[in-house]
């Protein structure tokens, strides 16, 4: 890529854990670090973290790597942060620590204020403004609640004494010690106070969900400066030049630049993105209308929808039930289940994301008999990804039609955790009856952020030249005849209706 010399670091902030990523000049990663950090569960539905551990996690990971990489970080081309997204931190000014743990995006506490607002009246005016929907996985309501809930907060942030900001926003005052206080587009655009079509924070908002303005960062490109970290960080001085939400991230990295094209990321969750172009599309089908990222002021949008739950379930087999020991079983067992079995997991453990946005709905594994076997409920638990991703995918179409040429039929391209599941993926390409195309490299929510930086700081080329670049490992082609492909999804859409119910 240009023949440039120097590396990029990029932080890859997650749910669960954290990654550090050196990158070179070609865009290829080098060495890599990861830590899990404590998910702190204080009520059924609350979900939190604590800010110090994860910049505790930040910096051991990026140390770790940089030493893994034999490179100093003063000869880093810059550094860029993925961030999980919608998590709040509000923290002191003064001291640069959180005033409560962080409120996660999976957090559910403030459900009954988000129907209050609704019974109000006020979506109409915030999906116009925001794109978003009114519901407790946004910031909005959980900086309201930490101001009313944390003894003296709301006197202190009238009064300038404190920061909101997602955790992009948080690292970034960390590692610069205090010195900026920003976010980008991507991140503002998950807060439901930020008017995605004018590009500020929206007074009529702040005011509805009693937001101080002088809590919030300055909103900034995707790629770009973004200030200087503190030396004693990280052994030098690195410039911040990127920084972007880890869906937002994952298109980049996946160079979905064209309008119409599909990325799809197998997490915690699932997030579905469709690049609108400079057209902000308003769905009629529950999704959310989102920015891709901003580049010199001009804003890139998406359509997105958000599944709360896909590497989860799997994750709920080991943890919670015992069932395996690894995540990597799952394909295999899934491989040897019973084909006349037919059991559905809805793992709606924090109720439905998009396009059903229920947040009574309570998970559900039915379709069991005496034959049943942990190979049957692993299948479930990979399936219902797919299934789930059809939904998204259903709605998509209908929102778009054929606005971007062929993009109801296009490429799905995948990435991370669960993309490295042959299984897996083949039912998904299965169930969309679409291709799905596995890149080589999975990380590619660390790649965005890398190319951010590398980009902003000339290592890396432009957009068109960087997609040029962009290969499938793996495409996985549909198999499945139709008529079972429709009678596996009508028992699929049979079980969440059953789910919403209450089981």
């Amino acid at each position: 890529m240009g023949g440039a010399t120097g590396a990029v670091l990029a932080i890859d902030q997650g749910t669960t854990s954290t990654r550090a990523i050196v990158f070179d000049a070609q865009a290829k990663p080098v060495a890599t670090a990861q830590r899990e950090f404590s998910q702190i569960y204080p009520r059924p539905g609350w979900v939190e973290h604590d800010p110090e551990e994860i910049f505790v996690s930040v910096l051991a990971t990026a140390r770790e790597a940089m030493a893994t990489a034999g490179i100093g970080a003063g000869a880093l081309a810059g550094l860029g942060i993925a961030n999980q997204r919608e998590t709040v931190v509000v923290w002191d000014r003064r001291t640069g620590r959180a005033i409560h743990n962080a409120i996660v995006w999976q957090d559910r506490r403030t459900a009954p204020e988000c129907e209050r607002l609704e019974a109000a009246g006020h979506f109409p005016l915030i999906a116009a403004r925001t794109g978003l929907r009114i519901d407790p996985y946004f910031s909005a309501t959980k900086i309201a609640w930490l101001l009313d809930n944390v003894d003296g907060a709301r006197t202190a942030a009238e009064a300038g004494h404190l920061a909101f900001g997602t955790i992009d926003s948080f690292l970034l005052a960390r590692l610069t010690d205090g010195a900026v206080h920003a976010t980008d587009a991507t991140n503002a655009s998950r807060t439901l106070l930020f008017d995605i079509h004018r590009g500020v924070w929206d007074d009529e908002l702040l005011a509805l969900f009693r937001v101080p303005r002088a809590m919030l960062p300055e909103v900034r490109d995707s790629a770009g400066m973004f200030g200087t970290t503190a030396p004693a960080h990280l052994g030098a001085a690195v410039t911040v030049r990127g920084i972007a939400g880890d869906q937002q991230a994952a298109l980049i990295g996946q160079a979905c630049f064209a309008p119409g094209m599909v990325k799809s990321t197998y997490g915690t969750g699932c997030f579905l993105l469709l690049n609108t172009g400079d057209e902000a599309v308003a769905s009629g089908h529950r999704l959310l209308t989102t920015i891709a990222y901003q580049f010199g002021g001009v804003r890139t949008y998406a359509l997105e929808g958000a599944i709360f739950v896909a590497g989860a379930a799997v994750q709920w087999l080991r943890d919670g039930l015992g069932l395996i020991g690894s995540a990597a079983e799952t394909g295999a067992l899934a491989a040897a289940a019973d084909p006349a079995e037919r059991v559905y997991l809805v793992p709606a453990f924090v109720g439905l994301g998009a396009p059903h946005w229920d947040s009574d709905a309570t998970a559900l594994l039915c379709g069991m008999t005496r034959a049943t076997t942990r190979r049957e409920l692993a299948r479930a638990a990979l399936e219902c990804v797919g299934y789930q991703t059809r939904d998204l995918l259903e709605a998509m179409r209908a929102d778009v039609g054929d606005r971007f040429g062929a993009a109801g039929s296009n490429v799905i391209r995948v990435d991370g955790g669960m993309s490295a599941s042959d299984w897996t993926m083949q039912f998904l390409a299965d169930m969309l009856a679409a291709p799905v195309d596995r890149p080589a490299g999975l990380e590619t929510t660390a790649l965005g952020a890398a190319y951010l930086a590398g980009m902003a700081a000339g290592l890396y080329p432009d957009p068109p030249a960087f997609s040029a670049g962009w290969a499938a490992e793996s495409r996985f082609s549909p198999r499945m005849s139709v008529a079972a492909r429709e009678e596996k999804y009508r028992g699929w859409r049979q079980a969440v209706a059953r789910a919403r119910l209450g089981g």
